[in-house]
């Protein structure tokens, strides 16, 4: 089995940062793009940013120069920085991951539980 555990939402007022982590672990042979994603109330899940293994990123256009992805692979784990927090960044942050479980396996993605993230103005 393949797990996506993350830590690190909670409040925090406009303006202000906080530090997401997930961390992948269980039976896993190689991984591909993580990343980040969030879904407001009432609106669709939307990719915030994304990470190749290679270290080349992918950025939402409203979190542009405010957000920052990065991954340790030796961990199997991918961050997200969040500076400049705005009201609109609320919402439930889910990880995802594209991996393989085995050597020539199909590439699947993996989704972690969602942690909640909410900017007060």
């Amino acid at each position: 089995q393949v797990q996506l555990v993350e830590s690190g939402g909670g409040l925090v007022q406009a303006g202000g940062s906080l530090r997401l982590s997930c961390a992948a672990s269980g039976s896993i042979f190689s991984i591909g793009v993580m990343g980040w994603y969030r879904q407001a109330p009432g609106k669709q899940r939307e990719l915030v940013a994304a990470i190749t293994s290679d270290g080349s990123t992918n950025y939402a256009d409203s979190v542009k120069g405010r957000f920052t992805i990065s991954r340790d692979n030796a961990k199997n784990t991918v961050y997200l920085q969040m500076n400049v927090m705005k009201p609109e960044d609320t919402a439930v942050y889910y990880c995802n991951a594209n991996l393989r479980r085995y050597n020539r396996g199909s590439w699947t993605d993996y989704w972690g539980q969602g942690t909640q993230v909410t900017v007060s103005s």
